[in-house]
Order: structure tokens, then sequence, then C-alpha cells
């Protein structure tokens, strides 16, 4: 394995000790009001050897949940459950920053507390179904946000980044990729507005370019991040324009000086490069379906600063140490990866157990 991946770098002001990093992933066990608990705080406290932690996307208001158990990050109760966790992570000697995740229209009025229909930049309806309590049921056509409203989102992201802090964090990463409400903003399928944030490539990365500002401006560029997911089709989404969109977008986001740009990288290794040069700050990169090989011969290669696994993570709370030692890994199972108790969430072993 590359000595490179365990080298030291600072990400802004986050200081890490390596750069294998913890991937965001939904997990579904946080209470009904969306507060993190004690079995949440366990879960990532196992985790935290990894160069930081990447959450789980979390709501930055009521709106913005998309899937049930879900955390939030906009309410006391919430900044209380959040400091559970930060506190157990911090104690492991640990970093970790909290995702911002508005899910826009991939969402149900069943699975938020106020039972509205979601919100979106158009009314445009996502193929397939949404889980809720009563099952699954057809995504509804989402209500499109009024120009004014836009502002106010802009502002949600503010105040929740600022709550994070509040509650501990190390930082935010801003959820701008895989089909969430920043995503559809950036995408021609999901945004149809006539209005500034509409149209033109200019105008679709404006949401995007805002949200990123307001948070940098609320509790510093050096501990905020943002994450992209070029030509992804996750949750329906259909770019057109790929190539002229995220170089547009990186460029306009590079002046605010970020800690960091995370890229879930969709195979695109022309655009990839692009997007490297592009960037002046730390780039995390996220090749997902690939070995730790792999990952890190991108560090090597110098393509990029940091890299996050996902799955690998979830079932090898000790994942670090694993590779290390260039030990077995443990074998993820998904019929436990959303919802439910400790079973598939802090009782997979270590190696040295």
């Amino acid at each position: 394995m590359s000595n490179t991946l365990w080298n030291p770098i600072v990400a802004g002001e986050i200081p890490l000790p390596h750069r294998l990093a913890m991937a965001p992933l939904t997990r579904n066990r946080s209470t009904p009001s969306g507060a993190p608990t004690e079995l949440n705080a366990e879960y990532y406290a196992q985790r935290a050897s990894h160069a930081f932690i990447v959450t789980e996307g979390t709501q930055p208001s009521a709106d913005g949940q998309g899937y049930p158990l879900t955390p939030g990050i906009y309410t006391e109760e919430h900044i209380a459950g959040w400091r559970k966790v930060t506190d157990a992570v911090h104690k492991a000697d640990g970093r970790i920053v909290i995702q911002l995740m508005h899910a826009g229209r991939m969402s149900h009025p069943d699975n938020t507390p106020h039972h509205r229909q979601p919100v979106a930049p158009s009314p445009v309806r996502p193929a397939g179904e949404m889980f809720t309590a009563s099952g699954l049921q057809e995504m509804p056509v989402p209500r499109e946000l009024s120009t004014e409203e836009v502002a106010g989102v802009v502002d949600d992201f503010r105040r929740a980044a600022a709550a994070a802090i509040a509650a501990g964090a190390d930082g935010v990463e801003i959820h701008g990729a895989n089909g969430y409400l920043v995503h559809q903003f950036l995408s021609t399928n999901t945004n149809q507005r006539t209005d500034s944030y509409g149209g033109s490539i200019e105008n679709r990365i404006r949401f995007a370019v805002e949200v990123a500002t307001a948070v940098a401006e609320e509790i510093g560029a050096g501990r905020t991040g943002i994450r992209i997911s070029p030509a992804t089709p996750f949750n329906d989404m259909a770019e057109s324009d790929t190539h002229e969109l995220y170089p547009a977008l990186v460029s306009a986001l590079a002046p605010l000086d970020l800690a960091y740009l995370h890229v879930l990288h969709g195979g695109d290794d022309e655009l990839l490069h692009t997007l490297r040069k592009l960037w002046p700050t730390t780039l995390v990169l996220n090749r997902a379906g690939t070995d730790i090989a792999t990952r890190a011969k991108d560090v090597e290669d110098g393509l990029a600063d940091v890299i996050t696994v996902g799955s690998m993570a979830l079932a090898n709370p000790d994942l670090v140490e694993r590779v290390r030692a260039d030990a077995p890994l443990n074998t993820p199972d998904p019929e436990t990866f959303y919802g439910g108790g400790a079973a598939g969430y802090t009782d997979y072993p270590t190696h040295a157990a």
C-alpha cells in the first residue's frame, strides 16, 4: 500500500492524520424527531480512526427531510443529539463533519414532520417509489420553490451550518450530489425554471454557489466542504451538459477557498482530471466500486489528496487498522443498511477481536 496514503494533510482548518476517510452513508437510525442517539454516537466513535468522518445526510430544515428516521440539524434537540456524537468521536481522537442534505423532490409528506408536499427547483416528479412508515408509495410531484423562497433555503443551510458547529462538528459538507436539492438545481432534467436560477449554466449553478458562500461566511471556508457527483443517474437524474456544467461550477466555487471538494467519481476520467486542475484546495475522491489499492493510487498519483470509502467503512469500524495490517475485511450486510438497531450497525467485529 502506498506510503502517501498515511501522510498527514490539512484540509482547510481540519488537520488530518492520514488520507483514508469515511464517506457519508444513510443509516435511518435517528429518533422520529431527527435527533441522533447514543447508538449513533457509538457507531461513529467506532470509526474515529478514519482521517475524518463525513456523517450521513442531515436535513437543514423540515422541508429538507427525504427519508424516515434521518437526522436533522435545525433544532436544539438536534444539536444536543449531535453533541453526543461529536463528543464521542473527539474522545476517540477523531474528526467529524456533518453533511447538510436537503432532499428536495426525493421525499414524501409522510416522512416529514409537517407532512407537506416536497419542494424542488421545478414540479418534476421523480420516477420510482419512496419508502415510508406505511410502506412504499409513489413519489409525489414536488412544489416549485419561488424565487423568494430560494433565498430562504440558502438561509436554512446557513443556520444549519452554525448549528453543526454549535454541536461540536469540525465542519460541514454541503451535499451537492446524488440527485438531492443542490444537484436538482444543476441538472436540466430537474431544473426547468425561467428565473435567475434556471436555463443557462450560470443560472443553474447559482444556488450551489450561494449555499456554499453562505455556509463559508457563517462558519469559515476552512470548515466547509461540498460534494458533487458528475453524471450520476441516481435518483432519476439526467444531466445533458456535464463537461460544461461541472468545470463552470468548480471554477465558481474555487475563489471561496473551501476546505475541500468531495467528488463521487462516475467513471469519466477526463472530467475528473479537469476538475483536479481547476480545484485549488484539497480534493477528496470517492471512486465507488473499487478496492483500497486502486483508490490509494489516486493519492499516490496526485489525482486526489484524500480518498473516501462507504460500505467498507460501514462493515469495518477498524478499516484503517485493517488496511495498515493488510488484514481481511468484513463483508457488508445490505439487509441491515437502512433502519433497525445495533445489528449490522455497531456489531461488526474488529480485526483484533
